[in-house]
């Protein structure tokens, strides 16, 4: 792992860590993790090994970060108020990525230690893995998904309570003693 790559991975983790204070959602909340994950992406995704199991290794990784984003951005709070939607990290969804992202921490410092890396050329020689990359590519694909289903869980969350709003401060007001 590359210093880059840590910071990377501290950044993501500090971003959760800072959502647990409410705040607004914005454009920024939603693009500065997107955009790192872009560029890791673009870094990281060079060559996609597509021989032997590495599809189905991406698939598996894949969607055990769609269950990771989507568990998270439910355990995230929405709420609207004064026209505008706030989101909290609850504990639960902040401990989520935490677990998250140190699984696909460890495993990378792991598999580049001698016996890391020993075990992980076993496994993968025994499972028909064709390359270390293939491993890359699954981890990353892991993060790819938790982050933009989390994303899209909080969006869409935050749009239902904001089109709520909007139809309930459109309701008159009720006059004391009138009828409806």
């Amino acid at each position: 792992m590359t210093t880059t790559d840590w910071f990377i991975d501290i950044a993501l983790l500090l971003i959760v860590l800072r959502q647990m204070r409410e705040e607004p959602l914005t454009t920024r909340t939603v693009l500065l993790p997107l955009g790192m994950i872009a560029w890791a992406a673009g870094n990281y995704l060079t060559d996609i090994p597509t021989a032997g199991n590495d599809v189905l290794l991406d698939v598996i990784f894949a969607a055990g970060g769609v269950v990771f984003g989507l568990a998270g951005g439910l355990l995230t709070r929405v709420r609207h108020a004064s026209g505008h939607v706030l989101i909290k990290a609850s504990r639960s969804a902040a401990a989520l990525w935490i677990i998250s992202m140190g699984f696909r921490l460890g495993f990378a410092v792991w598999s580049t230690h001698p016996s890391g890396a020993a075990r992980l050329t076993s496994f993968s020689a025994a499972h028909n893995i064709t390359s270390g990359q293939a491993w890359v590519v699954a981890l990353l694909l892991m993060a790819i998904g938790e982050v933009v289903v989390r994303l899209g869980t909080i969006i869409v969350r935050g749009q239902l309570l904001q089109a709520r709003g909007d139809r309930n401060a459109n309701t008159p007001a009720r006059r004391p003693g009138a009828y409806v």
